[in-house]
């Protein structure tokens, strides 16, 4: 059982949101799953949505516009004291660097190498039931 009622999927690549979409429902995920192709507009949710339902965001680095370092400096003032909200860095790099930097911003609570696959779905959620 989880205590995450909906996912976040923040990535300007359609094929990625839709397999890892399909990830979270494999790993026995029944609440909302939303999708943002931009931080922008993730963010724009963020303003508007008062973040009470437990949610588990994860969020890529490399996008255009804002990219996932962006997005989380302007989304820490927005989520700060939401302790229902992870976010989860979900990118395809695998550099030192931008482990550091992930690391190193204390909204960003975790860092998962795309793909997500179901085990580590299955994973958040036994860690926050």
């Amino acid at each position: 059982m989880s205590r995450y009622e909906r996912f976040i999927l923040i990535d300007d690549n359609e094929a990625d949101n839709v397999y890892h979409e399909i990830m979270i429902e494999r790993a026995g995920f029944t609440g909302e799953v939303l999708v943002f192709e931009s931080g922008e507009d993730a963010l724009a949710f963020f303003r508007t949505d008062s973040m009470q339902v437990p949610t588990c965001i994860f969020l890529d680095i490399n996008m255009p516009g804002l990219d996932g370092f962006e997005v989380a400096e302007q989304a820490t003032p927005l989520l700060a004291d939401k302790p229902t909200v992870l976010l989860v860095m979900l990118t395809s790099s695998g550099s030192p660097a931008d482990r550091a930097r992930a690391a190193a911003l204390p909204i960003i609570r975790g860092y998962v190498t795309k793909p997500l696959d179901v085990e580590c779905i299955q994973t958040l959620m036994a860690e926050s039931a």
